[in-house]
């Protein structure tokens, strides 16, 4: 019989398998001492309330929804709690997927709140309002 993870009682630096996508992450390779994401599906599981403190009681899968670019240049995952709705953001890691990253920053471009054919007319509407 499978001995079952408490994630909460493992260490921040351990590897682990990804719960969303099954990949075998290593605790090498990320560049940071509080691996915490999938760099295949940036997933992760909500355990912590503040980087590496495994003090949440969730444990919801933290999918990954949105990249923002912090001062200084460096890039940071928004994670969303499938479960109970919290955000957090994460440094990227150095082995994340690049194209993954790339797919989830483009993705406002990709599916915009607005339809594209009225880019014209909303633009002329904004110029009118300065």
């Amino acid at each position: 019989m499978k001995k079952k993870i408490i994630y909460k009682n493992t260490n921040k630096c351990d590897g682990f398998t990804c719960k969303f996508c099954g990949w075998a992450v290593s605790a090498e390779g990320g560049g940071t001492q509080n691996r915490n994401h999938c760099p295949n599906c940036l997933s992760s599981l909500h355990l912590d309330n503040e980087p590496g403190d495994r003090a949440a009681d969730c444990g919801g899968i933290m999918e990954a929804v949105g990249i923002w670019v912090r001062s200084g240049g460096e890039w940071a995952v928004i994670h969303r709690c499938k479960r109970c709705g919290e955000i957090h953001s994460n440094r990227v890691a150095a082995d994340d997927s690049p194209v993954k990253l790339m797919a989830i920053a483009l993705r406002p471009l990709a599916n915009p709140p607005f339809p594209p054919e009225r880019i014209e007319e909303i633009s002329k509407a904004l110029d009118n309002v300065k």
